[in-house]
């Protein structure tokens, strides 16, 4: 089983690779307004066990997580493990981390 969490520079990496992921932004619509990173998929934190569903196709693969410091991914990545999801992984320091150490054009919040 994989880490349950995992760094922004190995998450770039593997988004440089082509690697198969689903990456998941479990923000609030507000914060997406204010940032996002292109290629994620968003579903806010509230809404992911009604919208389990539309999840489900990536089940076997590689998900990862992100919020904005990293304190909901977390909450989601364990409850994805525990829905089968093994491979989900909450990216650490969230979109915060992203813009910090990533990509800079992404503007950080408060």
């Amino acid at each position: 089983m994989l880490p349950i969490e995992i760094d922004v520079q190995s998450v770039k990496k593997l988004l440089d690779d082509n690697e198969s992921l689903l990456f998941l932004d479990c923000r609030e619509n507000s914060e997406v307004a204010a940032a996002r990173i292109d290629g994620t998929l968003h579903i806010p934190m509230r809404e992911i066990p009604a919208r389990i569903g539309e999840l489900q196709p990536h089940q076997q693969g590689r998900v990862i997580v992100h919020c904005h410091h990293g304190g909901r991914s977390l909450r989601v990545t364990q409850f994805l493990r525990q829905q089968g999801f093994d491979k989900a992984q909450n990216m650490a320091g969230g979109i915060d981390a992203w813009s910090q150490q990533i990509d800079s054009a992404i503007p950080r919040y408060e």
